[in-house]
């Protein structure tokens, strides 16, 4: 017999706090003297720490794990493989090692925890990194991800903050997967959605990375837990503006259908609470507003690059069968007007 685990209401990256509950926790750490090797901590709300070793490499260091948003292990495995090791691309790195995160009930069956990790340890083959161990702890629910180490040049690493007035912003994957997912949980969603949910979901970000690493990228993040529109906060660090063209976002069209039925997230809605008041949007539908606070499970790169090769860039990402857009525009901050405008 086939074996499935119980994908319950928060799994993926809906599972995160949310953000606003997680900046009034951090505010509160003791913070000792900064250690100037470290490149990029957690000040920057950035994808992964940065640690400089030497004057030509730094590690990069992250990790992530969830509960499942899918009944097939394996598949489950991939995501959540895929997932985590999109943090050292966003950082502009490559992987090295992985360490796997595992929470699973004893009394369950022992080969669902095999196909998870199976599906993981495959995807961090694909990247070129190595399997190198990990920890297991007996809980009441599953749980998987990755701890990831990986390696950039010190001169090359991708901050989120550091993007410039007039760069592009391209979003390498489509939006709308975690109200794919919901819709999925109460039988609503078409079989060819959710397969496209999950190409999604398991296609690595290691080769849009690839490809950028060819151009002038000032700013990189991957769109998570946090949404589009929370990344995006994140990158601007009040320091710009952006204007999103929402026509040129991609997304999987039938997310729009759903978002109509409300058929949303909880995490959904805390990322609209915190970074709504953030945004204007202008003559956008219902569907298209709760799309670009959809918290992402292993979504795409959002990149910041040079004006003047953005559509270069785009019809390269394209052409590797990527389903990449230039979406917006960065700007001068104005105070005068909001920090992100959504037309």
């Amino acid at each position: 017999m086939e074996e499935k685990i119980v994908f319950c209401k928060g799994g993926g990256c809906t599972a995160k706090l949310g953000a606003g509950v997680l900046s009034r926790v951090l505010e509160k750490l003791p913070r000792g003297e900064q250690d100037p090797s470290l490149l990029v901590g957690y000040d920057s709300r950035d994808d992964a720490a940065v640690y400089k070793i030497s004057d030509d490499m730094a590690i990069v260091q992250t990790l992530d794990f969830f509960p499942p948003m899918v009944d097939d292990p394996y598949t489950f495995g991939q995501i959540a493989a895929a997932n985590a090791l999109s943090d050292i691309y966003a950082m502009g790195g490559e992987v090295k090692t992985a360490l796997n995160i595992v929470c699973f009930p004893e009394k369950m069956d022992l080969n669902i925890l095999g196909e998870i990790m199976r599906g993981g340890s495959e995807k961090v083959i694909e990247a070129g990194g190595t399997l190198a161990g990990g920890h297991s702890i007996a809980d009441s629910d599953v749980k998987y991800g990755l701890s990831v180490m990986g390696v950039v040049h010190p001169d090359r690493v991708l901050a989120n903050n550091h993007g410039q007035p007039g760069d592009k912003l391209i979003l390498t994957k489509k939006l709308g997967v975690g109200i794919i997912c919901t819709a999925n949980r109460v039988g609503e969603a078409s079989e060819a959605a959710m397969e496209e949910a999950i190409a999604s979901m398991t296609t690595l970000n290691k080769y849009a990375a690839e490809i950028c690493r060819k151009y002038e990228v000032h700013a990189c993040t991957d769109v998570t837990g946090f949404s589009f529109l929370g990344h995006l906060h994140e990158m601007l660090d009040d320091k710009l503006n952006c204007h999103i063209n929402a026509s040129k976002v991609p997304v999987i069209e039938e997310a729009h259908r759903h978002a109509d039925e409300f058929l949303l997230t909880a995490a959904g809605q805390r990322n609209r609470n915190h970074t709504g008041p953030f945004v204007e949007f202008r003559k956008i539908p219902f569907s298209m507003e709760e799309i670009l606070f959809d918290p992402q499970t292993s979504g795409g790169l959002l990149i910041a690059v040079k004006d003047e090769q953005a559509e270069v860039l785009e019809a390269e990402l394209q052409n590797a069968g990527l389903p990449a857009k230039i979406v917006g525009t960065l700007f001068e901050k104005n105070a005068n007007e909001a920090e992100i405008i959504v037309e």
